[in-house]
């Protein structure tokens, strides 16, 4: 199996933040990237290949062209406006009576965010670059013939959507791979096994025919991100029946998942798509600190199989997942599936 990976990540420094003096505290730090690599190595697993650099044109054909320019360019706009470099956190939020979009950066911030928890520092924007380049390269390999190939992306992205960030997420990088995938009109679909909801992948394709969105995800009603993920959104317009939720309650274990897990891969083979591309979540796995669910690592295991027995030629992206003692192990089992 050939791994795509790129150390650009670590510019994403969030274990190194500030939020008004304070030490800022986030699950989502650079050791969970590097914790995966170190266990990948160790495991012999495969080739650990560079991103190459797409461009932006990728990122264009899925994200709104004022939003990149946002995520670009907003830490220096503030640094300039406060006189001092530090990370950019929004104070206030676009809600449903919103009827305007600010011109200045400060209305902007809290415009194309959703959540609070989601930092943009001095080297966010190449580590998100670079992060969609691997994703991309990832998707090269799978057209060049490969069958199944793991882009190890940090940041994650499965919460962006077209225009705003959250979730640990700024650009979507399984999103980005499945428009590129499906250059030409191919089908694709997305499997999004990660705990939390991909509310960011589904709004980006809810209308399109061509790329199918199934998640399994914790209960929108108790959990991150609340605001999608239900069982009744199943898409719209020309691409009605492409979107599938799975949402499932606290505690549930191996057996639970994989009966719903083969409803998804069921869905997916009457979809009949030429790629697959996997958002792979470790935080489904019992005592991460982030989720809730009671899977172990042999479930984990079946669930590798299950999914490589479609034998579609997949890319897998790494979305979340927070023990980070134990995340290297997680991706192993996992991955072996496809090896």
């Amino acid at each position: 199996m050939r791994i795509v990976y790129s150390e650009k990540h670590k510019l994403h420094a969030t274990d190194e933040v500030l939020k008004e003096g304070n030490p800022f505290i986030t699950e989502e730090i650079p050791a969970r990237a590097e914790k995966i690599l170190s266990a990948i190595r160790s495991a012999h697993l495969g080739t650990i290949t560079e991103p190459s650099d797409h461009g932006l044109e990728p990122i264009l054909a899925v994200h709104d062209a004022d939003f990149v320019h946002h995520l670009r360019e907003v830490y220096f706009e503030n640094a300039a406006y406060w006189g001092k470099p530090e990370a950019v956190f929004p104070h206030a939020f676009a809600v449903r009576q919103s009827r305007r979009k600010p011109r200045g950066f400060l209305g902007q911030l809290g415009y194309y965010a959703f959540s609070s928890g989601t930092p943009i520092l001095e080297g966010t924007w190449e580590a998100a670059y670079w992060s969609v380049q691997t994703a991309l390269t990832a998707a090269d390999f799978l057209l060049a013939g490969d069958r199944s190939v793991y882009a190890l992306c940090r940041p994650p992205g499965h919460h962006a959507a077209r225009d705003f960030y959250g979730g640990f997420c700024y650009l979507n990088n399984a999103a980005i791979a499945a428009r590129y995938l499906g250059t030409g009109g191919a089908r694709v679909a997305i499997l999004d096994l990660d705990y939390h909801h991909g509310n960011g992948t589904q709004e980006i394709f809810y209308d399109d025919p061509l790329v199918m969105f199934c998640s399994l995800h914790a209960d929108p009603d108790e959990n991150y991100p609340y605001y999608w993920g239900g069982a009744d959104e199943v898409g719209e317009g020309p691409g009605k029946g492409a979107n599938r939720n799975w949402p499932l309650p606290r505690d549930t274990d191996d057996e639970s998942y994989l009966q719903t897990l083969e409803l998804a891969l069921d869905a997916i083979l009457t979809f009949s798509p030429e790629h697959l591309v996997v958002s792979a979540g470790f935080d489904i796995l019992a005592g991460d600190p982030v989720g809730g669910f009671a899977i172990t690592n042999d479930g984990l295991r079946r669930i590798g199989c299950l999914v490589a027995s479609l034998d579609i030629p997949t890319v897998i992206v790494q979305e979340g997942g927070y023990a980070i003692e134990h995340l290297g192990e997680y991706a192993v089992t996992f991955l072996k599936s496809f090896s």
